[in-house]
């Protein structure tokens, strides 16, 4: 598969080098020297910001356009894609000259460029992502007839973006922003990875240059040993196949380091440094026929230790852009590779996406499933919305379910039925107390997969239903915002009850007339930050005391301190109340874990702690039982991901553990790898502790083991170690 040589395309600026490039990209024709000459003479005379020749910008996405597909209707559109705009020449012209083909992409390029022009606001607005996703929608419509007009679309943008320099900065960040939140994302849909990564890139170097220059700066310090790592994992390989069989003709193995937007984006989004990153280096071996994937992938995970958790199988289930692939992570001494596995023929789809059909002359449009043209139209949605829900859909993997009348619903993968049900209607998402998948009950969690046919059962009466602990468990954001609104309304209403009964402890006082005295103080809207803020129970208290004590019948009682709060500690709890507590007790109905919303009933000198969603804890605070202030200590937790190398011996994670335990660390998981070898193997792990400083913390975690991978995944800006 040839590559389109980009270097070489950034240094033509005039018109000669610029018909020289074309003409060797592509044999040539009657029709294609007809295109040429009126592209020439139509543009003749104009001159781009750079000063070059503006015919230069037509004929090299022309040349793009033929080396990523070598068909002549989409190259010949190419050459003619600005003609109709800056000249008086007519579709319909071009179609008596040119054929309706040509004609029919000509009008889809002039249709998104007077959208754009139409939508884009100016580059000093502060809505510039919403905005170019209306752009996005609006273009994806104009487009749906025919995917051949994003492709050229794709080459034109991309060539833009190589001779952005002679713009102003304002006009940069603006083309820029635009290429990375409306063309990037449609090349990833369309499969081709090649032309997704390098607008990316280009975008990245305008749009976040510190972090672009970081980045490039760490992989030109690191070059040879990333170089000597690479090509010693490639050696290793090489020398594996062939000792198993294979011959040097049938494989090829390629090797890369990670596009620098991509790298910025992993350490960004897991709050790790570069040194961090698994799939920083990476290799991909090309074999024939695909079961020869699966064979070469045993070989792999015969000799070197996988990362279980990173292999996925896109060849036996494809992503809905055509792309096909063995993906797995793997240990190779002190280094992480991930290696893809794939055919010749995958490697090309997945190169060029939907243009491997027109450059190879295999399958049809029928090989890539563009149903998500038709499905990513939310039409109802505010341009707001859209966009929320936009970014969900434009970096994750689709799959298409429908309703039981037969109407089609786009999710990512992943997505379990209830976001389904809020994808139907919010209303549905939040009465929805069941769901039949295929016609068969299931649960609301159950995860969805392509072509599932599903029937939500909702709940008949009005009231929405509540499921607060479910919030990471649905992919998109309607239901995430959803589902998270209706938790804090719930919330809200829980703690305006409960600050009554708290102070209805306090003051030894029926519900009703703590009710009556806040209002009196003016307090009677604000009673749901009683439990939830210390200082302002305290405050309303003053306020109270100050009200009573101006009444000859309650100010005694003030005078004598029969009010004043006293803590309590038990362990992580502490409690406020002016009663002696005894002890402080987890209920068994519910339990709740550190940090989760909690409320505290005061029974026979004990405290018994109810998580604030409990259904028992609704009944009693409904009662009106006494209740009393409750918090969990203030402690600071810093939580850890490791990946250690230990002794492969019998103990040695029994020694790690009682070792880490009097360190004050609180594992939350925890997997032991298989073993390396004889001597050695691998334990990840999530841990929180106390310790806030990581390299204090690898110190003396250093001396149980080899760390391969260590990093804190609470904060995101912290300096990694």
């Amino acid at each position: 598969m040839s590559q389109i040589d980009i270097e070489t395309i950034k240094k033509i600026n005039d018109v000669e080098s610029a018909i020289e490039y074309f003409r060797a990209r592509i044999p040539t024709s009657a029709l294609l020297e007809q295109a040429f000459l009126l592209a020439s003479t139509a543009h003749k005379g104009q001159c781009r910001k750079s000063g070059e020749p503006y015919i230069v910008h037509p004929i090299l996405v022309a040349s793009i356009v033929a080396e990523l597909t070598g068909d002549e209707a989409m190259v010949i559109a190419a050459l003619l894609h600005d003609v109709v705009e800056d000249t008086a020449i007519t579709i319909e012209e071009i179609g008596l000259d040119y054929g309706a083909d040509v004609a029919h992409l000509v009008e889809g390029l002039t249709k998104i460029d007077m959208i754009r022009d139409a939508e884009l606001i100016p580059s000093h607005s502060d809505q510039k992502l919403v905005v170019s996703a209306l752009t996005f929608r609006k273009m994806l419509l104009a487009s749906i007839e025919d995917v051949r007009v994003l492709v050229v679309k794709l080459c034109d943008r991309l060539h833009n973006m190589l001779t952005l320099d002679a713009l102003t900065p304002a006009k940069q960040h603006r083309i820029a922003e635009e290429t990375l939140v409306v063309y990037a994302p449609i090349a990833h849909r369309l499969g081709i990875s090649f032309l997704k990564n390098l607008l990316e890139d280009l975008s990245f170097k305008y749009l976040f240059t510190e972090d672009k220059l970081a980045i490039e700066s760490y992989l030109e310090e690191n070059f040879r040993s990333i170089n000597e790592r690479l090509g010693d994992f490639c050696e290793k390989l090489t020398q594996i196949l062939l000792s198993n069989g294979m011959c040097q003709d049938d494989f090829e193995i390629l090797s890369r380091v990670k596009h620098h937007y991509s790298i910025y984006l992993k350490m960004q989004r897991k709050g790790i440094s570069i040194d961090e990153i698994l799939d920083l280096l990476a290799v991909r071996i090309l074999v024939k026929d695909p079961i020869d994937c699966y064979k070469v992938l045993g070989m792999v995970h015969l000799n070197f230790q996988p990362l279980s958790a990173r292999f996925k199988d896109y060849i036996s289930i494809p992503k809905e852009n055509g792309y096909q692939t063995l993906h797995t992570t793997v240990f190779d001494e002190s280094a992480i590779f991930e290696v893809q596995i794939r055919t010749i023929e995958m490697h090309a789809t997945a190169e060029l996406g939907v243009a491997a059909h027109w450059k190879y002359k295999s399958g049809g449009n029928n090989s890539i499933n563009l149903d998500w043209l038709h499905n990513l139209q939310y039409q109802n949605e505010s341009v707001e919305a859209f966009y929320e829900l936009i970014k969900n859909d434009l970096y994750s993997d689709d799959i298409s379910v429908f309703s039981p009348k037969g109407k089609a619903f786009t999710l990512p993968r992943g997505a379990v039925a209830l976001d389904f049900a809020y994808a139907v209607h919010t209303a549905v998402g939040d009465k929805a107390e069941g769901c039949l998948i295929n016609k068969e009950k299931a649960s609301l969690l159950t995860e969805l997969h392509n072509g599932d046919v599903v029937r939500i059962v909702t709940a008949s009466d009005s009231k929405k239903i509540t499921r607060c602990t479910w919030i990471d468990a649905v992919k998109t954001s309607r239901a995430k915002s959803s589902m998270r609104a209706n938790c804090n309304g719930r919330i809200r209403a829980i703690d305006h009850e409960s600050g009554v009964n708290i102070l209805s402890t306090v003051l030894r006082l029926p519900a009703d007339k703590v009710a009556e005295v806040l209002e009196k103080v003016e307090l009677s809207d604000q009673w749901y930050r009683i439990p939830r803020e210390l200082d302002f129970f305290k405050e309303v208290l003053n306020r109270i005391k100050d009200a009573m004590q101006e009444s000859s019948r309650f100010g005694a009682f003030w005078t004598r301190g029969r009010f004043k709060l006293k803590p309590f500690l038990f362990s992580s709890i502490e409690l406020l109340s002016n009663q002696n507590i005894s002890d402080a007790v987890f209920d068994y109905c519910c339990h709740p874990k550190s940090g989760d919303e909690i409320v505290a009933f005061y029974q026979e000198g004990k405290a018994h702690i109810h998580h604030k969603m409990c259904k028992h804890a609704a009944g009693m605070i409904e009662e009106h039982q006494p209740m009393v202030f409750v918090q969990w200590k203030q402690q600071h937790f810093s939580r850890y991901h490791l990946i250690i190398s230990m002794a492969n011996a019998k103990g040695s994670l029994a020694d790690l553990l009682t070792y880490m335990a009097k360190m004050g660390a609180d594992i939350e998981s925890i997997e032991l790898g298989k073993a390396k070898s004889e001597h050695t193997q691998y334990c990840e792990m999530e841990f929180q502790t106390l310790e806030r400083d990581l390299n204090r913390l690898r110190s003396k975690l250093d001396k149980k083991g080899k760390i391969i991978q260590f990093f804190r995944t609470d904060d995101a800006y912290r300096s990694q170690g």
